[in-house]
């Protein structure tokens, strides 16, 4: 009987596991696909040659999380390559704004776009500074995140903690229209607003600007070498140096609930496996309404989950190229990732057609030309390409007026409009596509039933559906009204992006609730997880 069971390879998943393992606990992964990994893996899509990252595929979030660098993966093998430039987004007349690691750069870029600007991000970027500490403690400490609060109240004081509540709130939009004059700048903003499901409108989609835009100047978007399942391979790699395993074709069917306690898991293949405890790295609506069942569960709870609100669909295209993009602008050529909107009444009217359910005619990309950070990723001379874009779960209609939403005919015609988004600022794109491959929503579920119809978020990060209501109203933390299980997946708090934190919070609050689990951690000596404390991995390897 291993301690732990883990359901779900995904990297929440993983970090569980080689946080428990490193306690000395005995623990074993369940895995439905053939390899690990979830929405962080790699594969030759198009042609031999081209590795495309499957789903996610830059990392900002990682760059920064605690969880993750607390681990030591490149002790096991993983590399981060950045792009020239980070982020860029072309305007119309073969203009562009872009990001550098370098702050001087960028205020030069958004200078030229509007005089002001320049000296306008460098001191948004002077205030990132000042709270960065306590924002990336806040954002990956388990709800409510008191320490960070307190930290951040003694710096900054009640006056200035209550400005910096009051911005965080605002609707991007708002919150451009105060910080700059130009429209560069206001699609940065907005853009990464947009990146995360955030409407310009909605209050909180400022944090979101914020937040991306900050981390794309201060430690980029970083990707492994290799691709995506780089990081995946380095996470299982690490846990099998510590004795953890994990079974891949492995589906679990069934959470086994004894008098209100979690003591084991059944397969598909009928195998019941005990366990101490059981961490689920799947959806909210998966773990509760499928694998639990509604006999284990408070009514208000279940009334609550069926209510889940999960993000947008998408549609995501990858290409093999011939060549690079031919992007008008020189900079947007250099830049790993590129926001593709003519400016933020665009990405407006790009949530208004996903709140009427319908196709946007201009859809807002987010592009990724990984060759330029890593050239292991397409053959030399060569460029693998791909692009996202959101699309309202339940279609009624098309704001372009030319395709027929029923069912997935419309998709190759959006697939079209895409490609000639593309075009207008890389004219030629079309002629250097050797193969394309398409993810259309109904396809994410094949691949990984966690992006329930695309949606790569785990469940919305919009304001009704985070913090202390994530995944529902009154949680906020991994422990489930069963005894003994864990939510460790992004329908958990602080939700999705690859940083580990769910997977993290499962685990130590696995650690610290479970009398079974904790009776064995400290019957092998092991305090550190416990008490939240680990020593640097590296030093661990030594």
């Amino acid at each position: 009987m291993p301690d732990a069971v883990v359901i779900g390879a995904g990297h929440n998943g993983l970090v569980a596991a080689n946080l428990l393992a490193d306690e000395g606990l005995e623990v074993l992964v369940l895995e439905r696909n053939g390899e690990a990994g979830g929405a962080v893996r790699t594969g030759e899509l198009t042609l031999p040659g081209f590795r495309h990252d499957l789903f996610s595929a830059f990392y900002p979030l990682a760059a920064v999380s605690p969880v993750l660098s607390s681990l030591g993966l490149e002790a096991h093998g993983l590399t981060w390559r950045h792009a020239p430039l980070v982020l860029a987004s072309p305007l119309p007349g073969g203009r562009s704004v872009a990001v550098s690691r370098r702050v001087e750069e960028t205020a030069r870029s958004l200078e030229a776009d509007h005089r002001g600007d320049g000296a306008r991000w460098e001191q948004m970027m002077q205030r990132w500074r000042s709270v960065r500490d306590g924002v990336v403690e806040a954002l990956f400490s388990p709800f409510p995140p008191i320490r960070a609060g307190a930290g951040m109240l003694r710096r900054l004081g009640p006056s200035g903690l209550l400005h910096l509540a009051r911005d965080l709130l605002l609707p991007v939009r708002r919150m451009a229209e105060e910080w700059f004059g130009g429209d560069g700048a206001a699609l940065l903003l907005g853009a990464s607003a947009m990146h995360a499901d955030v409407p310009p409108e909605s209050a909180g989609s400022g944090a979101f600007g914020f937040l991306l835009a900050c981390l794309a100047q201060d430690v980029g978007f970083p990707v492994p070498e290799g691709g995506a399942g780089a990081l995946t391979e380095a996470l299982v790699a690490r846990l099998g140096r510590r004795g953890g395993e994990v079974h891949c074709r492995r589906e679990v069917s069934r959470v086994v609930v004894r008098r209100g306690r979690a003591v084991a898991v059944r397969t598909t293949e009928g195998d019941e496996i005990e366990a101490r405890a059981v961490l689920a790295d799947v959806s909210a609506p998966a773990l509760y309404l499928q694998l639990v069942g509604p006999e284990h569960l408070p009514a208000s709870l279940l009334a609550d989950v069926r209510s889940f609100h999960w993000d947008a669909s998408t549609v995501k295209v990858d290409w093999a190229l011939s060549a690079a993009v031919p992007w008008e602008s020189e900079a947007v050529r250099e830049a790993g990732t590129v926001h593709v909107a003519d400016g933020l009444d665009e990405l407006t009217e790009h949530a208004a057609a996903l709140a009427t359910r319908r196709l946007p005619a201009r859809p807002f990309l987010v592009f990724g030309q990984q060759a330029k950070a890593d050239p292991s990723r397409a053959p030399v001379g060569c460029e693998t390409a791909w692009a996202y874009t959101h699309v309202a779960r339940e279609l009624r209609g098309d704001t372009g007026g030319d395709l027929d939403v029923r069912e997935d005919a419309w998709v190759p015609g959006f697939v079209e409009r895409i490609e000639r988004r593309i075009e207008e600022h890389a004219p030629g794109f079309r002629d250097r596509v050797l193969a394309r491959h398409v993810y259309s929503p109904g396809r994410f579920d094949a691949e990984d039933p966690n992006l329930h119809e695309g949606a790569i978020n785990g469940g919305t990060a919009q304001l009704h559906q985070q913090l202390v209501f994530r995944p529902v109203p009154g949680s906020g933390r991994a422990e489930t009204p069963v005894a003994g299980l864990y939510l460790a997946s992004a329908s958990a708090h602080p939700g999705g992006g690859v940083h580990g934190a769910p997977g993290a919070h499962a685990a130590r609050a696995a650690l610290a609730n479970a009398p079974r689990l904790r009776a064995a951690v400290l019957g092998r000596g092991g305090t550190a997880a416990l008490t939240g404390r680990r020593p640097p991995a590296a030093v661990e390897e030594r």
